[in-house]
């Protein structure tokens, strides 16, 4: 993948190939580091086989980089491969997979996203 999109700036879009995807469980947070700044979406994980992500937080320094939508693509993967289901209570994620719907078939029972 790499960075594939470059705006009339010259800034590129980040993809998911361009960081590695950090579960640090200790803090309950999906990460990437970034320019020695960590991008993180918090989340719960219930016994019921359902996370919960709650927070996203991009650094200010980091927005419009494309960096938010990279990292919530890749937890969204890591998800997928655990065979969990999501309950998204952030903002950003719920944006996120309005705008992708391929990963509503992630989403618990009942969630709906439109």
């Amino acid at each position: 993948m790499g960075r594939d999109r470059t705006d009339d700036t010259g800034k590129t879009d980040a993809t998911m190939s361009d960081y590695k995807l950090i579960n640090n469980m200790a803090h309950h947070r999906y990460e990437f580091k970034v320019d020695g700044m960590t991008p993180t979406i918090e989340y719960i994980v219930t016994e019921g086989g359902n996370i919960y992500l709650v927070h996203t937080e991009i650094p200010y320094a980091l927005a419009g980089r494309g960096i938010g939508t990279a990292l919530v693509c890749a937890v969204l993967e890591d998800i997928e491969r655990q065979g969990l289901k999501v309950v998204p209570l952030c903002g950003f994620v719920v944006g996120y997979i309005g705008k992708n719907p391929e990963w509503k078939r992630l989403l618990k029972e009942g969630i709906n996203i439109e």
